[in-house]
This record gives structure tokens, sequence and C-alpha cells, in this order.
């Protein structure tokens, strides 16, 4: 109980320095923006590149549609650098600035399902929501672990899973770093199996058809969700399906244009896009030495 309360509180108390009062003006706007999995609380979160992502952006309305913060793993092992910190500073002073910010909570910080209905620092929680488009379609936006059998009806093996994800993404740090010394790019571990082996391939199929099945049923165009780690726009008999990803591995969240036109945004590659501009700028200033 003492944890959750802690978990909770860095929600509604975090006001220390560390993020800019005086943003640069963001280049990107959008009626809407979601992003989920963010998994503050454990080494794997990509925190940089996520308060990198909100610094960058704007949006009249921004969903975070679960496992925002990992009470799983902060139950285990207390993790929270300033990094960290600092997002949740961001996201609360883009509520401050007039930001309308939902959180949908999932089974990583299902502690804060005791607080539906409620507003913690200005943010709303809620079960679930429905977002009307600029082009008049409803979509259903939830986490999507009610959906995933794993979690549902097996906790302890859904909790084993975790720690086995964990530890693919420490393997993953080390490979990446040792790739980095010989020159070559980020490549994931776990997203590479996640595509490759065919259970689990099935299993995102699976889901992926679960969830827009579910949406049909509710009379609705289309669903947004997370849970899966996996990015996805596209029709499924009828029903849209949009998953906005994850900011542990792929970097991504998804976006409604101001007309309702949706689109995924891989962040991780405006990082490297940038990150090439600055090389070939220095390499450009080395020249003209």
């Amino acid at each position: 109980m003492q944890r959750d309360a802690a978990l909770l509180s860095a929600w509604s108390e975090a006001r220390a320095p560390g993020v800019d009062d005086d943003d640069a003006p963001a280049p990107l706007r959008f009626r809407t923006l979601w992003i989920s999995d963010l998994h503050l609380g454990t080494p794997g979160c990509q925190a940089n590149a996520l308060l990198d992502f909100l610094k960058h952006t704007q949006c009249d309305t921004l969903y975070l549609v679960g496992d925002i913060i990992d009470g799983w793993q902060l139950r285990r092992h207390w993790y929270w650098p300033q990094a960290h910190n600092d997002v949740v500073q961001k996201l609360l002073r883009k509520v401050r600035k007039g930001t309308r910010v939902i959180f949908i909570p999932g089974n990583h910080d299902e502690f804060a399902r005791r607080y539906l209905n409620h507003h913690v620092g200005g943010i709303e929680v809620a079960e679930e929501w429905i977002h009307e488009t600029a082009d008049g379609r409803k979509l259903w936006v939830v986490h999507g672990d009610l959906f995933d059998g794993v979690v549902q009806c097996a906790k302890w093996l859904a909790h084993v899973g975790d720690s086995l994800y964990e530890f693919t993404l420490r393997l993953n740090r080390h490979l990446n770093s040792l790739r980095a010394r010989m020159g070559l790019p980020y490549w994931s571990l776990s997203k590479y199996l996640k595509l490759k082996v065919k259970r689990a391939v099935s299993y995102v199929s699976d889901f992926e058809a679960a969830v827009a099945r579910e949406a049909r049923k509710r009379g609705l165009q289309g669903v947004v969700c997370g849970h899966i780690h996996h990015a996805e726009l596209r029709m499924i008999d009828g029903i849209l399906y949009a998953n906005d990803g994850d900011w542990v591995e792929s970097l991504t969240a998804l976006a409604e244009h101001a007309d309702g036109r949706l689109e995924v945004i891989d962040w991780a590659a405006q990082l490297r896009e940038r990150a090439q501009g600055l090389q070939r700028t220095v390499a450009a200033a080395a020249l003209a030495a």
C-alpha cells in the first residue's frame, strides 16, 4: 500500500527542477497524440527519447494508454532516476499549459485503477475512452490487457514473462553497447524475437483480431490500444486497428492530424535523421576549416 502511494505521488507531487520552463517552440502540431507502455521505473524505459518527443510535439489531447509507470518492477526494485521524474513533470506542465491529458491505466500500473474518474495533477484517470476523430470516426481507447489471456488467467505466468522480458532487455543493452563500439546501429533482440518466433507472431495476430472484434461489437469504427509493444495501423475486417507501440524499444506514438488522418510516428527514425544531419553539419564545417 505504501508503494502504491509512492507511485501515485510521482504524478501529483513531482515539482523538482529538471524540465526547462522555457521550452523551444514545438515544430510538430497534432490534434491528438496517443502514447503507451512507457514503463517509467525500469532501466528499459527510454526516458530521454520520450522527453525529447514531448518537448518537440504539441496536441490538444494526449492519451496515456496504460503501463505508464511500471508498478510490477518498482515493487521488486525501486528505480526512479531524474529523467523519469522529468517526464512526469513535462506531462504535468502540458496539463497546466492547456493540453487535456487522459490516463487509461494498464496492467503494470493497475494500482491507478483505484482512482478511476478522478483527476491526479490535472490528469484525468479513466478505464477506457471513446475518441471522436476530426472526420467523425469513433475509436475505442483501451490499454488492451483485458484481451491478454496470460494476464487475465495466469497472472503468475505474466510476471514470469515480465522478468524474462526484462532479462532480454538487459542482454539487449549489453549487445547494443558492443554494436555501438563497432559502429553498428541499434538492434532490438526482443523485437526480433517477437516478429520471428512463430508463437509470438500468432499471439500478436490473435490479440489484434480480438481487440478489433470487440470494437465492432461496440458499434465503433476502430480501436486504439497498447500493451503488446508493437506499433501498427491497419484495417481488420473493416475495423481500424491502431497500436501506438512503446517507449522501451520502438519509440513510437500514434498521432491524429487536424483533418482526422492517423499516423504512427517513429521517433527513433526522427532521432537518427537528426543525428545524421548533425554529422553532416560537423563534416561540412571540418572541410570548410
